[in-house]
């Protein structure tokens, strides 16, 4: 057979290839902000979850403004300040790749927090609940820090991807298996 003939047969399936989306743009976004991910041409944070624990109760994003003092700080101290705060929270998917969605005010620096509120009581449980920052620096024992949360948002759907940590004994959080 010919390379022009090689040429012909495989056009056809290279352009079927182009045509399927990779699993991580295919997936659809989850979360009260779902939306603002579909559409895609607004400020917003596409965010991949990986290791979560199991699949149980729910995951929540929480958005903060880029400032020390402010970032893990009470969300309502911060609306009576007139200072950014934005909250989304979807179910724990029961299988599958999870894609968490939440939309930003405008393009820009901000902090972002991810639990997995694993007995649905919306109150952190040190003991049960895990977390994940943009970082996907290992936890510990401490508060995560500033540096740690820092994302920057596009005019678009911006993509990330958090790894989920939670409590492994006396040296704190850490991701599965590590």
């Amino acid at each position: 057979m010919t390379i022009p003939a090689i040429a012909r047969l495989a056009a056809p399936v290279a352009l079927a290839l182009l045509a399927v989306p990779s699993s991580a743009s295919a997936q659809a976004a989850i979360g009260e902000d779902a939306a603002a991910c579909a559409a895609g041409n607004v400020p917003a944070l596409r965010v991949n979850v990986a290791g979560i624990k199991d699949r149980i109760g729910r995951l929540k994003l929480e958005l903060y403004p880029a400032v020390e003092g402010d970032f893990l700080r009470d969300d309502h101290a911060l609306v009576k300040e007139g200072k950014l705060f934005h909250r989304s929270f979807a179910p724990t998917p029961r299988s599958g790749n999870i894609v968490l969605c939440i939309k930003a005010p405008r393009p820009g620096r901000y902090a972002l927090f991810l639990t997995h509120d694993r007995d649905g009581a919306n109150k952190f449980n040190f003991w049960k609940d895990g977390a994940g920052v943009p970082s996907n620096r290992k936890l510990g024992r401490s508060r995560p820090k500033l540096s740690d949360g820092i994302v920057t948002v596009g005019p678009n759907a911006t993509t990330i991807t958090i790894q989920m940590q939670y409590l492994r004994g006396l040296s704190g959080f850490s991701p599965q298996g590590s």
